[in-house]
């Protein structure tokens, strides 16, 4: 059975198979809950995302992973826009 030891700052390294059967990832966050069962208290973890990471790709639809971001396509792109407030 993996085992987990707890350092003098109360940090704790779990065992990799721990983690893979979890699905955690450095910066995962964990929920414990404590729960008394039949044989004694017991705890439950469970993987939370941590709340920065719902943002990510977020953007994507705006700018799509093949939108050219040089100096060169922004200059361009305000010299259209540019040419459009003229024309108006």
């Amino acid at each position: 059975m993996p085992t987990l030891t707890l350092t003098a700052k109360r940090q704790a390294t779990f065992p990799l198979e721990t983690c893979q059967a979890l699905g955690l990832q450095p910066g995962d966050r964990i929920e414990l809950e404590a729960r008394t069962e039949a044989a004694g208290k017991v705890w439950v973890l469970r993987p939370r995302l941590s709340r920065a990471r719902r943002w990510v790709g977020s953007l994507a639809a705006f700018g799509g992973a093949a939108a050219d971001h040089s100096m060169e396509a922004v200059r361009a792109s305000i010299a259209t826009g540019r040419k459009k407030d003229r024309a108006s």
